[in-house]
């Protein structure tokens, strides 16, 4: 039984690996869950099928001879004739180093795989990716995406906390929201924090642009501690030296500072709370955050204010 349900079209993983037994072998395993497969044999094929076919998945293989694979993966990344939500993936032909994994995310890989190959984890890790592609280009077709980042939009992030909201009811638990931005003298672009949020960020989290220099983070099964913990983990990956501009590497002029405003809450459908509000809520207290100024700390609770009476 596949391990991905049908959607219109089998999805298209681009295999891009010169060892041909290598590529069978992956072939073996993703037809029979539902996949299609295209199949190239050097960096330069890979690139020109991409942009042919404008495949779900592509998978480079760091040996691909007389190709630097991660410049491939930069070339990909920004290629205008794919989505920016395509997942690439880089498998390695033996054991991982921490290195070369840090090296292909800092390059735009969503992942990377070396052997043996766990094939169920594999399978299950590309159904999400696949998942949040498809989702992500939909969204993209109905105005729901920020065309500059590829994020979702403030309308996308509304109906994303809805969604997400009725999920958590169904397991009673929390979600929320951090809304975040640099501060004025951050060197760091638009793009750049957009790339890094969405490296940064879990799987389940969902990520927008909800104005000119403000990011949202909507998080499931996360109470109001956990958005304190998400916003300095976030600020930890983004306070790195080293920033990817562009897909070129390079050291950021001063460390990126950020401020943020966020808001958690359960019972949703009990308290009749319009879960969009948690984007108002949580860019309210961001503003609380700046006005408060650089000795009042890097985030703020949104606090309501006292009903008159």
């Amino acid at each position: 039984m596949p391990v991905l349900a049908t959607p219109a079209h089998a999805p298209l993983v681009l295999i891009a690996n010169a060892q041909e037994w290598v590529t069978r072998s992956l072939e073996s395993v993703l037809r029979p869950a539902g996949y299609a497969v295209l199949k190239a044999y050097t960096g330069h094929d890979a690139l020109e099928g991409a942009r042919r076919s404008g495949p779900d998945v592509i998978i480079l293989d760091s040996g691909l001879p007389e190709t630097d694979v991660l410049a491939l993966c930069r070339a990909l990344r920004v290629d205008p004739y794919l989505t920016p939500s395509t997942p690439i993936l880089v498998t390695n032909p033996g054991p991982l180093a921490r290195a070369g994994v840090i090296d292909a995310l800092r390059a735009g890989a969503n992942g990377v795989w070396g052997q043996p190959l766990d094939t169920e984890e594999f399978l299950l890790r590309l159904e999400g990716h696949v998942r949040a592609k498809l989702d992500a280009d939909a969204a993209r077709d109905g105005g729901l995406l920020d065309p500059r980042t590829g994020l979702y939009n403030a309308r996308g992030l509304e109906r994303r906390a809805r969604e997400l909201a009725a999920q958590v009811d169904r397991r009673d638990a929390s979600l929320a929201c951090v809304v975040l931005a640099p501060e004025p003298n951050g060197s760091a672009s638009v793009d750049s924090l957009a790339r890094a949020l969405r490296t940064a960020a879990r799987a389940a989290d969902t990520v927008g642009r909800l104005g000119p220099r403000e990011f949202a983070v909507l998080a499931p099964d996360t109470d109001a501690a956990g958005a304190v913990r998400l916003f300095h983990r976030l600020g930890g990956v983004l306070a790195a030296p080293i920033l990817v501009l562009g897909g070129v590497t390079a050291a950021a002029e001063r460390p990126l500072r950020l401020r943020a405003g966020y808001d958690a809450r359960s019972g949703f459908r009990t308290a009749a709370l319009d879960p969009a509000v948690l984007l108002a809520r949580a860019l309210h207290a961001l503003r609380a955050a700046q006005e408060e100024g650089s000795d009042a700390g890097a985030i703020r609770q949104f606090v309501s204010r006292p009903t008159p009476q």
